[in-house]
């Protein structure tokens, strides 16, 4: 059994920033030399989330529409006593959506289905420098 550790750096621009990571996440596993097993990626900090997406532009919109739903700026949010800060929103948000996942690997590829990407979501409220881990175990 092998265990390979890499990262992804990307750069966002604020809140609602929905990046594709799929080609790095799959450059990680050319790189591990991992043939089959599984890879975890894992965003340290609580304002920011992974997942899979159809990667289009309808959807880009449509998912931060739909989380404005569930915590939407205009309300009172007690994080915001603790720091004085206006991004209680973003890390109810990156609660909901988890700061990882875990995703299989057969032949040294991702198993994912075709229009489904993996991404990173940022939910602070400025752009941000992230570094996402990527951790691989298999044969």
């Amino acid at each position: 059994m092998k265990i390979y550790t890499g990262s992804i750096n990307i750069k966002t621009s604020g809140e609602n920033d929905i990046v594709d990571i799929t080609d790095e996440t799959q450059r990680i596993i050319e790189e591990s030399k991992v043939k089959d097993g599984l890879i975890c990626l894992f965003i340290p900090g609580s304002t920011g989330s992974i997942t899979t997406i159809e990667y289009e532009p309808g959807l880009k919109k449509d998912l931060p529409k739909a989380l404005e739903k569930i915590a939407p700026r205009d309300i009172y949010y007690y994080h915001h006593e603790t720091w004085h800060d206006d991004n209680g929103r973003s890390h109810v948000k990156a609660s909901i959506l988890g700061p990882s996942l875990t995703i299989p690997i057969r032949d040294s590829k991702l198993i994912h289905g075709t229009w489904q990407q993996i991404v990173f979501i940022e939910f602070d409220t400025k752009p941000r420098n992230r570094r996402i881990i990527a951790q691989i175990i298999g044969e």
